[in-house]
């Protein structure tokens, strides 16, 4: 099985996850909405940390609840942990295998907290450590690069909410995400040719805001895995604020800007990079008349949007490992399982 093969299975295996999820994403909500329970601590690194990143404005938005980020070496190598008081503690990891995140979870039980695990594995220590699993459902994935695994805790993370919200309409929404993902990889043709526009890059900076913001730091990665790109993400009020001054002619800036409240000040930004900079760009969008360099994905609602589009990034990052000369299905230095202490 390669890469692109697993790519190309998201959409069936995000159909599929439309029922099975469900159980276990309504019983993890319940957790989440109980009396003691004023926010969400959650415990991931890597790929999944940018889905924690994806559930602060999610959860935030869809179900009100607040969401903090966990720093795992409080809890094993400073052996330093803080108060939980309050918290839902969540390990997100698609092997659940890393022990640092375990720890953070058996910290959250030792304290009389309830645990929530979202991963691929349901057999894994993480899952053994939690009062809820959320599998992924998403099946073996061998590379190394994760794609289907990311796309499956990004539905699990947004099912979670619908339930949270107790929404029909929020429910709904979900049912549109497959049919999006295979838009996405009937247009794989197009994202290819804007990374041949785009070029051999070496460096650059990927930007994103709201519910994308979780997009540009998975982007950036899966361009620093896959491609050897030094790739930086920023939140587009942050770039505004210092790393501009980065930009030069020709430096290349990739960019999320879907339909929604951060619309605006998103292509505000990119009109002002290519008046400015004259820098080359990359764009994933829902709009077809962005003025800039893009690509189109089928659009949903903007909270569901970083679905579609980080499947528009992988196989964009595919094309500039390709053009690099570069094999995605063996990084240098890298392994299916990280296991963090």
């Amino acid at each position: 099985m390669t890469l692109l093969s697993e790519i190309r299975q998201q959409p069936a295996v995000l159909e599929a996850m439309v029922e099975a999820v469900g159980p276990a994403a309504a019983e993890a909500a319940g957790l989440l909405r109980r009396s003691d329970v004023s926010h969400a601590l959650i415990a991931a690194r890597g790929t999944s940390d940018n889905a924690a990143r994806y559930a602060k404005y999610t959860w935030g938005a869809i179900g009100r609840l607040p969401v903090t980020l966990a720093a795992p070496s409080l809890y094993g190598a400073y052996d330093r942990p803080p108060d939980l008081g309050g918290a839902a503690v969540v390990g997100i990891s698609q092997s659940g295998q890393s022990p640092d995140l375990v720890t953070v979870l058996e910290e959250g039980a030792a304290q009389g907290r309830p645990t929530i695990a979202i991963t691929n594995d349901p057999s894994s220590p993480l899952a053994r450590t939690a009062d809820v699993v959320v599998e992924l459902h998403a099946g073996a994935e061998r590379s190394v690069a994760a794609t289907k695994t990311f796309t499956t805790t990004l539905f699990a993370v947004a099912t979670i909410a619908s339930h949270m919200a107790g929404s029909r309409t929020v429910g709904r929404d979900l049912l549109a995400v497959p049919g999006a993902v295979q838009g996405v990889l009937d247009g794989e043709g197009e994202i290819r040719m804007m990374a041949a526009d785009v070029g051999p890059i070496r460096d650059c900076v990927v930007l994103g805001r709201g519910f994308n913001y979780a997009t540009a730091f998975e982007w950036a990665l899966k361009l620093q895995e896959m491609a050897y790109v030094l790739a930086h993400p920023f939140s587009v009020a942050d770039f505004a604020h210092g790393p501009f001054a980065v930009l030069e002619k020709d430096f290349p800036v990739l960019a999320v800007a879907m339909r929604g409240p951060m619309f605006a000040t998103t292509t505000s930004m990119l009109d002002r990079i290519q008046s400015e900079r004259s820098t080359r760009l990359g764009v994933i969008t829902d709009d077809p008349s962005l003025n800039a360099p893009h690509v189109t994905v089928p659009h949903v609602n903007e909270w569901l949007s970083p679905i579609p589009a980080i499947v528009s990034a992988q196989l964009f990052t595919l094309g500039i490992a390709e053009l690099r000369g570069i094999d995605p299905e063996q990084p240098r230095g890298l392994h299916k399982v990280t296991r963090t202490m």
